[in-house]
């Protein structure tokens, strides 16, 4: 039958149609599932206390724990340098998984390429992989970097990056002195912020090795760390600009994740220049824009470079004055005065959606360092934390997490759940709710299941499109963090008032 292209419909509208209703009625006789009734008896039953201490009493199980394997953090790391290639020492398949996962956060195209490793690789190795990926990537891609990292499959086997590479550029794969920096990045240990500490740490060993001088270069050296709004880094460079400031951003990947659509393909959009990188060896201090994607790198910078490092998480308005006056007391410069207006208009615009977000109960997850400053900034708004999961927890973030919610009376309520999923974090919202939940995209499910608001912030936000170009560090941070949240709520009273003559006594047109 002809089709008519004119007619085609958007898979939301697509499987109510009725063919599909009654392929899906007929796939059930294959199913061997339960009755309806009884799937409805189970499903209430896991919203239960008995079900939540079952639950939480698993060992051998993880369901969904809101965090992604190292080479993803790797990469995302890599492509913040002039000219880099991501390249991923394993199968296809793995790099295929991290790409994807960044392009749909980004909707921009993220390139990375593999040795291609398969089943020969796993038994003999995969040094050959490398020597023909390296010549490969080198002549077809014309970078000016190659960053190499590992997957499960290269470690089990033991694969030696710095001898495979010392090996490739023997038989000519690359010009000796052309720079291939390497992370050790296993999938089966730590998570995407230990892939990004881990690549960073490598790339800078790497490009600053014989570069230190007897002088400073008078700069200050800025790592984002995990990152991913790409705002956050156009938003360190304002304030630094504005304070006049001579600095590094180690590394720059807003213009890779967020490239203008010019009509001509850029496979490597502006990043920071390599002789930047190779010289912030000799700057006056590195500032960490977060503490645990950046340990490895902060302790190699402290002792390798002699270079005092400083953690200043600029979210809220308490982070943002401690990075401001740290630049200010680092450089001997004052703070601009368009600065100090900025903090008076986020002073006001807290002040505005105060009563809103006051007394509110709020359960959380995320990566360590994302967790630590929107509590930090919720608690300045008012809001009483109740569940804090962090599934890649550690003794030093529990310690500080602790420290700041002992700081406010609002923090008094909270638990901490270490390496649980989001499993656990169902069975939490449903036997203790709360008024809001803060996290990715894949809180999804538990807005779905539960009907507590979700306030998108973190990553991945893959069904929502640009959030990730805006700021959410800074005095323009806060205002944007505001409005996701406070307007999440108008929204679910919204939907809460919005029958006509039985629900719409409280339905407003002014909040």
């Amino acid at each position: 039958m002809p089709q008519n292209p004119e007619k085609i419909q958007d898979h939301v509208e697509l499987f109510h149609q009725p063919e599909y209703k009654q392929l899906f009625q007929n796939k059930k006789q294959f199913e061997n599932g339960h009755e309806a009734e009884e799937v409805e008896r189970v499903a209430e039953w896991t919203k239960s206390w008995d079900y939540r201490e079952k639950n939480f009493a698993r060992e051998a199980l993880t369901v969904n724990p809101a965090k992604a394997c190292q080479p993803l953090g790797a990469i995302f790391a890599a492509v913040g340098f002039e000219g880099t290639l991501p390249f991923v020492q394993g199968s296809q398949g793995c790099v295929s998984y991290f790409r994807s996962h960044l392009t749909r956060h980004y909707k921009e195209p993220f390139s990375g390429v593999s040795s291609s490793m398969t089943e020969d690789a796993a038994v003999f190795g995969g040094l050959q992989n490398m020597i023909d990926g390296l010549a490969n990537s080198y002549q077809l891609y014309k970078p000016k970097m190659i960053a190499v990292c590992t997957t499960c499959m290269a470690e089990v086997i033991g694969d030696d990056l710095q001898s495979f590479i010392n090996n490739a550029k023997e038989a000519g794969s690359v010009p000796q002195d052309f720079p291939v920096p390497y992370a050790h990045t296993p999938s089966f240990v730590g998570s995407h912020i230990t892939g990004y500490d881990n690549m960073m740490k490598g790339i800078l060993s790497n490009l600053t090795a014989g570069h230190k001088k007897e002088t400073s270069n008078g700069k200050i050296n800025f790592i984002p760390g995990f990152d991913t709004y790409v705002g956050n880094n156009r938003e360190i460079k304002r304030i630094a600009s504005l304070f006049g400031l001579d600095y590094t951003l180690l590394a720059d990947n807003s213009d890779y994740l967020d490239s203008p659509n010019t009509g001509e393909f850029d496979m490597y959009p502006t990043a920071t220049k390599l002789e930047d990188a190779a010289d912030s060896i000799n700057a006056i201090a590195t500032i960490a824009l977060q503490s645990h994607s950046t340990l490895k790198t902060r302790e190699y910078i402290q002792k390798e470079w002699k270079q005092p490092t400083a953690v200043c998480r600029p979210w809220g308005i308490k982070g943002t004055d401690e990075l401001l006056m740290k630049i200010s007391e680092l450089s001997g410069l004052p703070i601009p005065e368009e600065l100090e207006n900025e903090r008076g208009r986020a002073v006001d615009a807290m002040t505005d959606s105060h009563s809103w977000i006051h007394g509110k109960r709020f359960a959380i997850f995320g990566e360590p360092d994302l967790v630590y400053c929107v509590v930090g900034f919720m608690l300045e708004m008012g809001a009483e934390p109740v569940h804090i999961l962090v599934h890649n927890s550690n003794d030093v973030f529990e310690a500080e997490m602790k420290e700041l919610l002992a700081s406010s009376p609002f923090g008094r309520n909270a638990t901490l759940w270490p390496g649980k999923d989001l499993w656990h974090m169902r069975s939490l919202m449903f036997t203790e709710p709360v008024d809001f939940l803060v996290g990715n995209t894949y809180g999804k499910y538990l807005w779905r299941d539960t009907k507590i608001p979700l306030v998108r912030i973190g990553y991945p936000i893959m069904d929502r499109h640009h959030l990730h170009r805006y700021a959410t560090i800074g005095y323009q941070g806060i205002i944007n963090l505001l409005n996701w949240t406070v307007n999440t709520l108008f929204e679910e009273i919204d939907r809460n008032t919005n029958t006509p003559s039985k629900t719409d006594i409280s339905y407003d047109l002014i909040r």
